[in-house]
């Protein structure tokens, strides 16, 4: 982990709510797709924990959608404002385990952290498909971008009106996969996890308090025993997860 104060170069509106926002500073604390960063807000006491879209050694760019106070603010600041922010939280996703071809599951702003790992994995020699889910289809983010790096995409509506009707769990049957990666609403998660056919990597959204582990704030019960999404997590393999 790492301290330090980072300068907004990007704060442009994407979707409704939706907001992609890129920070000028040091990413060596970065060491895997997944982590996450926790940026301090002027006037209010706790840090906002934002998962980490893609990065470079200078630059973080993140997703965010605008949920409460604290990302409202967020949504509100200029570029050339300076940040305190804490960097490279989390333990990330292995991607050791992949397989040839992984599959990559997102849903609304779950999706940013599965960018940088498809990247990675396609880096790496592996064929990731990817299915990215959302309500409606005004709400689309990201599906140009996971495109361009090659992966085969598949994106599923609510209401039926782009990509596949249903959620991400009616577009699973028909890939062949070797290992699963997913990220989205807890309720999505758990659909993901019934209906999965191998093993995978989970990452939860948690509210927290310190970030790093300290406060014990976002502990949950596994079947190895209590752990910490902010420092365990927030990826947890999919043997371990309670219901």
């Amino acid at each position: 982990m790492k301290q330090g104060i980072y300068t907004v170069t990007e704060n442009t509106n994407t979707a409704p709510n939706v907001f992609r926002m890129t920070l000028k500073g040091d990413t060596t604390a970065i060491s895997a797709s997944g982590q996450f960063i926790n940026i301090k807000l002027d006037g209010l006491f706790l840090r906002r924990p934002i998962s980490v879209y893609d990065y470079t050694q200078e630059s973080i760019t993140i997703i965010y959608k605008v949920v409460g106070e604290g990302t409202e603010a967020m949504s509100k600041l200029a570029c050339g404002v300076s940040l305190d922010v804490l960097v490279g939280l989390g333990n990330g996703y292995d991607t050791s385990k992949s397989g040839e071809r992984p599959l990559l599951i997102g849903g609304g702003v779950g999706i940013p952290p599965l960018y940088n790992l498809c990247k990675k994995l396609i880096a790496e020699g592996k064929k990731p498909s990817v299915i990215l889910g959302f309500n409606t289809k005004t709400e689309i983010f990201a599906l140009d971008e996971f495109t361009k790096l090659g992966a085969d995409v598949l994106v599923t509506t609510a209401d039926g009106s782009f990509g596949i009707k249903g959620f991400v769990t009616n577009a699973m049957p028909d890939i062949e996969y070797t290992y699963f990666y997913t990220c989205g609403p807890l309720p999505m998660l758990k659909a993901v996890y019934n209906a999965s056919k191998t093993s995978g990597q989970f990452s939860f959204e948690e509210r927290m308090g310190c970030g790093f582990g300290a406060c014990m704030g976002c502990s949950c019960k596994t079947k190895y025993g209590n752990k910490r999404i902010c420092r365990d997590g927030p990826v947890l393999v999919k043997e371990e997860i309670i219901w």
